[in-house]
């Protein structure tokens, strides 16, 4: 089973999603990462080659479907994320990793940067043992 692994304030988390497959020819997989305001999170994913999607949202939390101010009230657990779609024959995970890192301050517990608050921690979602090997 899936455990949480926490490093400093940085969490890396379980999060069960079946990769996407788009006909026989495209095998997509998805990334999920927490890395202070998600809209902050979104472009530097977006200019990768072999990304398809990102989405930003809220994941991690007790609730389903809160609404913003429920998150940013900071009782539902959630943090704010995005789900990045990608090929892996075009990007590696290693690469999406590598993006994330350069994103966030690992260390700091509060938020990122000016974003304060718990729904701005840091976290790494896997999907997968490798997602999680590769993410620790």
């Amino acid at each position: 089973m899936f455990g949480k692994l926490i490093i400093g304030s940085l969490f890396i988390l379980p999060l069960m999603v079946t990769p996407v497959n788009a006909g026989n020819a495209l095998h997509l997989e998805k990334a999920i990462f927490a890395g202070g305001c998600f809209w902050c999170m979104v472009p530097p994913f977006e200019k990768l080659d072999g990304v398809s999607e990102v989405i930003s949202g809220y994941t991690g939390g007790h609730k389903v479907n809160p609404t913003y101010e429920e998150v940013s009230s900071g009782t539902t657990g959630h943090m704010e994320a995005v789900e990045v779609t990608y090929d892996p024959a075009r990007v590696s995970y290693e690469k999406l990793l590598d993006v994330f890192w350069r994103q966030i301050n690992p260390t700091d517990a509060g938020g990122q940067f000016v974003d304060r608050g718990s729904s701005y921690k840091s976290a790494i979602f896997y999907n997968n043992q490798e997602q999680k090997k590769l993410a620790e």
